[in-house]
């Protein structure tokens, strides 16, 4: 004869019946009415990922059933690991805390040679990304150094942030692989002081920096012909800068490993403005908020608000995103291991 204890009984079928309302509630959109969401946006304010972020957050109230308030909030640190670890550690685990971080964070446990055990990349839950991106080199006016063929033949003053950025890694795989003559110069914050170092003269110029940011930040520079694109690195050409003249990376690229390894670094590229939300985070909210950001990137007064803050969007999809983070973190070993060496000093 089996036995009940009924206290324990009851307490089991109230968890039960407690946590099918939670997931009704959520799925119906009831969940989020009189919420609000924190938007923890791992870069400064004023940078291309905050500016592509609280556009985002401006819109997608209306996409999101129960209408909750969306409340950006920066936490800079390690290249945005700092906002990664909060999100992977503290946020609260129930959809009303995203992360907007850099895909550097994301790849960076499987580049690092001694990688951060403060979060898990392979865990969060992704839920979209604002733009597949391409990166340029670029040099400013009053450098001799106006072409990449130049950059091959001459030394050229990079200026970078820490290692994990990309603007110090790119800068790296390039010096490594394509025999460009980079001294690389780190430090720097961000791309508004690398900016600053470009037209004081302190360096030639910088790479990894996202064409979508260079437009959005310095648009001057490109009217005024202020700046030269050296190269651009991304999976595909960008069509606009084809017709600019500027090469792609690949034509530079003579060994077969080394073009396996950097396409696994720069596979990044296409999840550039991901969004995330912390491991555990209810199926009934991530189904919601998946939908909401899919819905906002088509939005018509989100596009016409993009296009004046001078971001491109070019989304894709949280399960597109989950799919290729889980394949990126399933590469072969030998070509894992150039990567790491590629994007070294």
């Amino acid at each position: 004869m089996f036995k009940f204890r009924t206290g324990a009984f009851a307490a089991a079928c109230m968890s039960v019946v407690a946590c099918g309302a939670l997931e009704a509630r959520a799925q119906s959109g009831d969940f989020y009415a009189g919420k609000a969401i924190t938007l923890l946006i791992g870069s400064d304010v004023g940078g291309g990922y905050d500016v592509y972020a609280r556009t985002i957050g401006r819109h997608l109230p209306r996409h999101i059933p129960g209408a909750p308030s969306v409340t950006p909030r920066n936490m800079v640190g390690a290249g945005s690991g700092t906002a990664a670890a909060a999100m992977f550690t503290t946020a609260p685990k129930d959809g009303t805390w995203i992360g907007a971080i850099f895909p550097g964070v994301i790849i960076g446990p499987i580049l690092d040679p001694k990688p951060q055990t403060l979060f898990d990349p392979a865990k969060f839950i992704y839920i979209a990304s604002a733009d597949s991106g391409t990166r340029v080199c670029a040099t400013g006016p009053n450098s001799k150094v106006k072409t990449f063929a130049d950059a091959q033949k001459q030394k050229t003053i990079v200026g970078a942030s820490a290692a994990g950025g990309s603007t110090r890694d790119y800068a790296a795989m390039l010096k490594n692989i394509t025999g460009a003559q980079f001294e690389i110069v780190s430090g720097y914050k961000g791309t508004a002081d690398l900016f600053l170092a470009i037209e004081r003269g302190e360096v030639d110029g910088l790479c990894g920096l996202d064409w979508s940011s260079l437009k959005a930040q310095r648009p001057d520079w490109l009217r005024d012909k202020k700046i030269n694109i050296l190269v651009q690195t991304a999976l595909e050409e960008e069509a606009e800068l084809t017709q600019m003249g500027v090469p792609a990376m690949w034509g530079f690229v003579k060994n077969d490993l080394d073009r396996k390894a950097a396409e696994l670094v720069v596979s990044q590229q296409i999840f550039g403005r991901p969004y995330i939300l912390p491991p555990g985070t209810p199926e009934a909210q991530v189904k919601i908020l998946r939908e909401a950001f899919d819905k906002t990137f088509k939005d018509p007064e989100f596009l016409e608000d993009a296009k004046k803050s001078r971001i491109d969007i070019a989304p894709s999809s949280g399960e597109t995103v989950q799919d290729l983070v889980a394949r990126i973190f399933a590469s072969p070993a030998d070509v894992v291991d150039r990567a790491k060496r590629i994007i070294q000093p």
